[in-house]
C-alpha cells in the first residue's frame, strides 16, 4: 500500500493533556503510524509516516476531538520507515522557544499573530512591496541549504536562540519594513509573527503553511533556492531536479544538501559534507580536530 507523511499543528487551549496524549499515543500504534506528536496546553503538533488509508483514519479520528475539528493536515511524499520510531508526548510548549510566558491561545489561535499570506498572495506581496524582508524562523542548519531568496537567516542552532536574537536589537532596522516569517510547516513562524509585532515590528507576515505549502505550488519559478531540511531520515528534500544545491560542503566547499552526523560522537554535530568527501572516512567530521581526537581514542 502506498504511504505518505503527513504534517499538522493547532494552536488551542487544551485542558487535560495527559488523557489527549494518552489517546493519541493509542491511536497512533493502532494504525502502526511513526513520527512524532507534541502535546502542550497551547494545543497539537506533529509529523506522522504511514499507508495513506491508515493516515486518513488517524485525520478522520484525530478531527472528532472539537478543539481538533479544523486542524490543516499537510501531505508529504515519504514512508513509515523514515522516522525510527513513534514519540507521542506532553511537552510545556509547542516549540522551544521560551516564549510561552509571551504568547496568549485562544480557541482562534495565537493572539495577535502575523497576518497569513498564502503562497499565491506571497508572489504578488512581494511584487507590490518591494522592500519585504524574509526572516526564517527556523535553525541555522536548515538555512544553510535552503532559504528564500535574500533572507535573513539568524544564527540559531537551536529554537531558544531566537528568544536572545531578538532582544539583541540586530535587526530592529528592519521594524518598519513588512517582515515576512516562515519556517517548514508553519508552527514556528506562528510564534515567532506574534513574538516580533510584541517587539515593535510594525507590519509582520507569516507564511500560510510553511515551505511545504509554498513548494507545492510552485515547486520550480518560485521564489525558493536550494532544498528543504527536514527532521526525519530523508534530511532534505528539493521541490523539483532542476533545484540547485545552495549549501557547501565542510571540508571542500562543494555545493551539496547532504547532512551527516559528526563521526566523533561526543561531537554528534549535523555537518555538510560532499558525496566526494563522504567517501574518505578522514572526511565524516565536523572538523579536522574532530577526526585527530577521535584518532587519539582509537590508540
Amino acid at each position: 500500500m502506498m504511504q505518505k507523511i503527513i504534517l499538522f499543528y493547532k494552536f488551542v487551549p487544551l485542558v487535560n493533556t495527559e488523557a489527549i496524549c494518552l489517546w493519541q499515543k493509542s491511536l497512533t500504534h493502532r494504525l502502526n503510524l511513526t513520527g512524532r506528536v507534541i502535546i502542550a496546553e497551547q494545543g497539537i503538533n506533529g509529523t506522522l509516516g504511514g499507508d495513506i488509508q491508515d493516515l486518513k483514519t488517524y485525520i478522520k479520528e484525530t478531527k472528532t476531538l472539537s478543539a481538533f475539528k479544523d486542524i490543516q493536515f499537510k501531505w508529504s511524499d515519504g514512508k513509515r520507515s523514515d522516522f525510527p520510531r513513534l514519540s507521542i508526548k506532553v511537552k510545556p510548549e509547542l516549540v522551544s522557544f521560551k516564549f510561552d510566558d509571551q504568547l496568549e491561545v485562544t480557541p482562534d489561535g495565537i493572539k495577535n499573530s502575523g497576518q497569513h499570506l498564502k503562497p499565491e498572495d506571497l508572489q504578488q506581496f512581494v511584487k507590490t512591496n518591494k522592500d519585504t524582508i524574509f526572516f526564517d524562523g527556523r535553525n541555522l542548519y536548515e538555512a544553510n541549504i535552503g532559504h528564500f531568496k535574500n533572507a535573513i537567516t539568524p544564527p540559531a542552532r537551536t529554537s531558544r536562540d531566537f528568544k536572545d536574537i531578538l532582544s539583541s536589537g540586530d535587526y530592529d532596522q528592519y521594524k518598519n519594513n513588512p517582515i515576512v516569517t516562515y519556517c517548514t510547516g508553519g508552527v514556528r513562524c506562528e510564534v515567532l509573527s506574534a513574538v516580533m509585532k510584541r517587539r515593535g515590528f510594525k507590519k509582520v507576515y507569516q507564511l500560510d503553511g510553511g515551505i511545504v505549502k509554498y513548494l507545492e505550488r510552485y515547486p520550480r519559478e518560485g521564489l525558493w533556492e536550494g532544498s528543504l531540511f527536514v527532521f526525519d531520515k530523508r534530511m532534505s528534500l528539493k521541490s523539483d531536479s532542476n533545484q540547485k544545491d545552495i549549501g557547501r560542503c565542510v571540508h571542500c566547499a562543494t555545493r551539496t544538501s547532504q547532512y551527516l552526523n559528526c563521526a566523533l560522537k561526543k561531537c554528534n554535530n549535523l555537518v555538510l559534507i560532499c558525496e566526494k568527501c563522504q567517501s574518505e572516512p578522514s572526511k565524516l567530521y565536523d572538523s579536522v580536530s574532530c577526526y585527530q581526537e577521535a584518532l587519539l581514542a582509537s590508540n
